[in-house]
């Protein structure tokens, strides 16, 4: 993800981020996944050194840098081996703050985020009974003398143990009250410090993907009138923000992971030997990775292109679901081939294999799975028939 007019920029980026990541390593990362924990001292290190406050401008106490140079942090997590997923939320949630969040809020709470006082990582908007389907959703936001009444539930919400603040989206207007099914949802910045046990009960989810996801009830959760995100209504335009950014940048980290299980596979096909010569010899070992290398190489352009559309304030809906959907297929395969080329070694946690495989193979489910992704690009860029 080199640009040839920013690649010293990047590369000082790639190089101070693997040195981060170097000081924790990945036995780190392997004690945290037995004992399902959350990795809070690596995500406050990244915090400090401004890396997951990257996209807050600096008057607010940020780096002022773009989505591009996110994704060149996040990508270079996930390469080195450490768990992008436990905070890259911090960068997309923030999406929706910057671009939609009143002066106000932006003052009150950016800075806090810069300094890494306050976390703003949690996404409240699937829900049980709609899924993907997002404008089905049943959470109710009403409007009382306080402020506003949340009532309804939300699930496998990440990292709301680990959050202060909460990007939720609730339908203001009932559905069959709107001329659009887009309208009348609304976003809010939800203080999650004041919300728990006052209205909002959070659950946790035994999962097999380490990403601390939640389910959350809410009960008459009063939240004040200036937890309004952008205007009343306008809530699916502040997440499709969001969302296009968060597929860019989840694309960045699955071609990181991809990159990290060609690493892994190229090193052990060059020195383990079998037979008098390294496995690397064979075609049947070498190919494989060849050809994954190639793949990423061109999901990697793909997100470069999502990336810097986002930046320069383009529509990218295309390319960012494009962008998700080669990558997290490539990173799965890599990491098949990354399996098939450590063999029986690749199940023992010692190698790390096995616990990235199972990291990365959630990315072609969530924030949206492949299917979808197709079903859009089918309707909305090809102008195909709608399917449902």
């Amino acid at each position: 993800m080199l640009l040839s007019n920013r690649q010293d920029e990047l590369q000082e980026i790639v190089s101070s981020v693997t040195k981060l990541c170097n000081t924790f390593g990945e036995d780190y990362w392997r004690r945290l996944d037995k004992k399902d924990g959350y990795p809070t001292e690596f995500v406050n290190a990244l915090t400090q050194a401004g890396f997951l406050t990257a996209l807050i401008p600096e008057e607010y106490g940020g780096s002022g840098l773009g989505l591009l140079e996110a994704c060149t942090i996040l990508e270079t997590v996930s390469r080195c081996g450490a768990h992008a997923g436990a905070c890259h939320a911090q960068m997309y949630v923030m999406g929706s703050v910057l671009r939609h969040g009143s002066d106000a809020q932006k003052e009150k709470w950016l800075p806090k985020i810069a300094s890494g006082e306050i976390r703003l990582q949690s996404f409240g908007v699937t829900e049980p009974t709609s899924g993907t389907d997002t404008t089905s959703l049943r959470t109710q936001a009403k409007r009382v003398d306080e402020g506003w009444s949340i009532n309804g539930q939300k699930v496998w919400i990440s990292r709301v143990e680990h959050s202060d603040l909460m990007v939720l989206l609730a339908r203001t207007t009932p559905r069959d009250e709107v001329a659009r099914k887009t309208d009348g949802l609304s976003a809010f910045l939800v203080d999650l410090r004041a919300a728990r046990s006052n209205g909002l009960d959070v659950r946790p989810i035994d999962a097999m993907i380490n990403h601390h996801a939640c389910e959350l009830f809410f009960d008459n959760l009063i939240i004040p009138a200036e937890c309004l995100l952008g205007q009343e209504g306008g809530g699916w335009r502040v997440i499709l923000d969001s969302m296009n950014a968060e597929r860019i940048l989840i694309a960045a980290e699955c071609v990181g992971d991809a990159r990290y299980f060609i690493d892994k596979s190229t090193a052990y096909a060059k020195d383990r030997v079998v037979f008098d010569r390294p496995i690397g010899a064979n075609q049947g070992v070498a190919f494989p990775i060849a050809r994954n290398y190639a793949e990423t190489e061109a999901a990697a352009l793909m997100v470069e292109r999502a990336a810097l559309l986002y930046d320069a304030g383009k529509p990218c809906g295309a390319e960012a679901n494009m962008a998700k959907m080669l990558a997290s297929e490539v990173s799965w395969r890599a990491g098949d081939t990354a399996m098939q080329t450590h063999g029986g070694y690749a199940f023992s946690r010692e190698y790390h294999i096995e616990r990235k495989f199972r990291e990365t193979r959630l990315y072609q489910i969530a924030p949206i799975s492949t299917n979808l992704i197709l079903s859009f690009l089918a309707e909305k860029v090809l102008g195909l028939p709608r399917s449902f």
